[in-house]
């Protein structure tokens, strides 16, 4: 039993560490409250549906952006996609640089907006990898008989 309380630590730990990073928000949290026994992949199936979009808009912005004619109006709908799409399962970081790569397009500012790409991948790819190692850690607490300690 031991181990299990390890584990649930190491869970809670991890998620304040997320939090005071500020790769997550309280949008997160209300996510979670969410999910329930009839339910309980809700968070992982919205995160890989965000993660799945994600990607989808970076590839589309990073060709946009590529193109002879640059059309800010399309990018920017893009990136209202991934902003809207961010905050919706908390992640801060990404939705921040959204909102300075929106203020680069309006202002149809080429390098601003390839700047803002790379730190929307970069955060993006962070967060990624955060909250799959939250999930794996959720999942470690399960098989060794556990409960996630919701909502934090």
């Amino acid at each position: 039993m031991d181990s299990v309380v390890q584990l649930q630590r190491q869970l809670v730990d991890y998620t304040v560490q997320l939090f005071n990073e500020g790769f997550l928000d309280d949008q997160f949290n209300q996510l979670q409250q969410l999910q329930d026994e009839s339910n309980p992949d809700f968070v992982v199936e919205v995160v890989t549906l965000f993660f799945e979009d994600s990607e989808r808009l970076l590839d589309e912005l990073a060709k946009a952006l590529e193109q002879q004619s640059v059309d800010y109006t399309k990018i920017d709908a893009h990136v209202h996609q991934l902003k809207g799409s961010s905050s919706s399962i908390g992640a801060q970081r990404v939705q921040k640089v959204c909102i300075g790569f929106r203020n680069f397009c309006e202002e149809r500012n080429i390098e601003g907006c390839q700047k803002c790409l790379h730190q929307v991948k970069r955060e993006y790819s962070l967060v990624k990898t955060k909250l799959e190692t939250l999930f794996k850690l959720e999942r470690k607490v399960l098989a060794a008989g556990g409960s996630i300690p919701w909502p934090m």
